[in-house]
């Protein structure tokens, strides 16, 4: 039988393997950490616009039903409009969180 050439034994080349598979783990969770970072600087004035977006929109939403309460308020009176603008608001959630739920009960459903 040849002589193996190397004086390492069992015990070293195992020792050897070890500390390689801990560099290479580290070095990928490196590699994953930074394509994270990456994706977060990428996207981040994207989500900081879109959120001012969503704040704008709000504030919107909320002019346009005090319009509607100071409208309906010259015919019924301010508390006559102001049962009827929130009523309606409500119907209205009411309504898109029915059709959310539906949707979200029928996904389950399908395999």
């Amino acid at each position: 039988m040849a002589e193996d050439s190397t004086d390492d034994g069992i015990g070293t080349l195992i020792s050897r393997l070890v500390e390689d598979a801990k560099a290479f783990v580290l070095a990928e969770i490196g590699v994953l950490r930074a394509r994270a970072l990456k994706a977060v600087a990428d996207y981040r004035a994207a989500a900081i616009l879109g959120v001012a977006a969503l704040v704008i929109a709000h504030a919107a939403i909320i002019a346009l039903l005090v319009g509607i309460i100071l409208s309906i308020a010259q015919a019924l009176g301010p508390i006559w409009a102001t049962v009827i603008t929130v009523g309606g608001a409500l119907l209205v959630a009411g309504v898109l969180v029915w059709i959310a739920v539906s949707i979200i009960s029928n996904k389950g459903a399908k395999p």
